[in-house]
């Protein structure tokens, strides 16, 4: 049973659906890793979101990254390898924090609306949870190639096609 325990502060629009899209971007995320059991299983598998603005983004990537500025994205893993292939109590898989005014701008940049740039970010966030990165260039097509398959059962186009 895939839980999400949103946080949504007044920079993002409050009539939006944010709980039901977190919830079918980790779904789908969840359905394109290694493991697929985790969005259907009995278990009880929490992901908290916080859509939040950017000097939120800004101070934490600064205290755990190191980089003084805002990003898209972050992901904090709760969990590791051992706990997502084994049954057990509740799995807390992490925590993915958007910024706003860097999702918005990546939006716009795009040409897509900010709820299907944040469907992207939290799949590529919840991929993350689950121990997938791109710091070499095979794991990053491998992420790539995930969070595509993901959001194409999402009804969403491929984010990395460069379009003329």
């Amino acid at each position: 049973m895939l839980e999400i325990a949103i946080d949504a502060d007044e920079e993002w629009d409050s009539s939006r659906p944010w709980d039901e899209l977190a919830r079918k971007a980790a779904a789908a995320a969840i359905a394109q890793s290694d493991y697929p059991e985790l969005a259907d299983t009995e278990r009880a598998v929490e992901i908290s979101v916080t859509l939040t603005g950017d000097e939120e983004v800004r101070a934490l990537n600064a205290e755990w990254r190191h980089k003084d500025k805002p990003t898209n994205v972050l992901s904090f893993p709760m969990s590791n390898e051992r706990d997502l292939s084994r049954s057990g109590p509740e799995l807390l898989l992490g925590d993915i924090i958007l910024a706003h005014g860097v999702c918005s701008a990546e939006a716009a940049d795009k040409g897509v609306t900010v709820e299907q740039h944040a469907t992207h970010l939290i799949v590529h966030g919840t991929l993350h949870l689950l121990g997938y990165d791109h710091h070499d260039d095979g794991q990053a097509e491998d992420m790539e190639a995930r969070e595509i398959r993901a959001l194409a059962s999402l009804g969403i186009a491929n984010p990395y096609e460069v379009t003329a």
